[in-house]
């Protein structure tokens, strides 16, 4: 549950400090959301994009920049793409919309396109409330949304979030709309980008559940979203629904975890702050005082994942192998460990994990003799 209103104002300033005097908070997206709830036990990432920080320009001044993001030529691809699709009144998307998720429903033609336009992200959320509130009180039609704006509370704080589209169908339902340059081959597509989108999607879809919470009645936010791709190696779109239950389900409830950024915050040391700013060790110290969990997931995910990767590999931390390879290791947490353990130096020889290395090293062991040994 979001904390009470003066919490959440102490919060705030609290994570105003931590940014920094005088500097800008970065405004938290879906992709930063859907990227927090798929590693919920960094407690570096959870304070770092709860105070705004921004984590590339951090990056940079630890002296380990990212090469997080996209490249200018995938962004105005990825643009041109989806203008295609939401070409002649987003004809094509609504009929890949009704043939994917809606075949019951009357074909789509003639459908509305409110204007969405207001000043400030505020009053494009406003706007974007009402024009779904209208939508779905005129039965029988298909209303797309184009770029809308929801707002989603978290700890606290409004989020503003702008999916690539939301379709309210002719029974009042809703879906999200994800617009993605990377192809389907054959009718599928990479998993790992496909999970990444159904991550972002299901942060969508929890933000349009708040503004259908406010309604009476309350209208379906579906949870099977539209992936929209192009097709094999085209321009073509094509399309596929995709269940973000679980990927809901999931961002939920470390969402809501969220809360824990003040118990965070409360444990760093007096005038910890991370603004670029400050001298090298000053500012490393202060980033240094919040534990990380890194994986080597986070590389594609966040800005700072090479920092981490380099302390991680220093400390010989386990993870830096995968989550896979320590969430099979149980209790040891470093490679030195491990490796004490596989010799029978350390370690209980009842633990299934201990049990495991010392086969794997004996075998290992017999495999290196027998290859010495001389031919016969």
């Amino acid at each position: 549950m979001p904390p009470p209103r003066t919490q959440g104002k102490a919060l705030r300033q609290r994570l105003a400090e931590l940014r920094g005097p005088d500097v800008p908070a970065k405004a938290l997206d879906a992709r930063a959301l859907a990227a927090l709830a798929a590693n919920p036990g960094c407690s570096r990432r959870a304070i770092l994009d709860g105070a705004g920080v921004n984590k590339a320009a951090l990056a940079s001044a630890l002296g380990s920049p990212s090469a997080f993001g996209q490249s200018q030529f995938a962004l105005t691809r990825g643009n041109a793409f989806e203008a295609k699709v939401k070409a002649d009144g987003g004809a094509e998307l609504l009929r890949l919309v009704h043939e994917k998720l809606d075949r019951g429903a009357e074909p789509p033609a003639g459908a509305q396109v409110p204007d969405l336009s207001a000043a400030g992200p505020e009053g494009r959320a406003a706007r974007t409330a009402l024009a779904l509130r209208e939508a779905t009180a005129a039965a029988g039609t298909w209303t797309l949304l184009d770029h809308p704006m929801l707002a989603l509370d978290v700890a606290g704080s409004p989020a503003f979030l702008e999916p690539d589209a939301v379709v309210v169908h002719p029974d009042g339902s809703w879906t999200v709309v994800e617009i993605k340059s990377f192809p389907m081959l054959d009718g599928s597509a990479d998993p790992s980008k496909v999970g990444a989108a159904a991550r972002q999607a299901a942060v969508y879809v929890l933000a349009l559940e708040e503004v259908a919470a406010r309604l009476d009645p309350a209208p379906v936010v579906r949870h099977r979203v539209l992936l929209v791709c192009p097709k094999d190696f085209s321009n073509l779109p094509t399309a596929s629904a995709v269940d973000v239950r679980k990927q809901r389900a999931v961002t939920g409830r470390q969402l809501a975890r969220l809360t824990r950024v003040q118990d965070i915050a409360d444990a760093l040391p007096e005038g910890t702050c991370f603004s670029p700013e400050l001298p090298a060790a000053e500012l490393t110290s202060a980033v240094e005082s919040v534990p990380a969990t890194y994986a080597p997931e986070c590389l594609s995910a966040c800005e700072l994942a090479f920092h981490c990767r380099t302390r991680s590999r220093e400390a010989g931390a386990v993870t830096a192998l995968g989550r896979s390879v320590r969430a099979e290791l149980g209790g040891l947490t470093t490679v030195e460990d491990v490796l004490a353990a596989a010799r029978g130096e350390t370690g209980d020889p009842e633990d299934p994990a201990v049990a495991a290395l010392r086969r794997a090293a004996r075998l290992r062991a017999e495999a290196l003799e027998r290859e010495a040994a001389p031919c016969r």
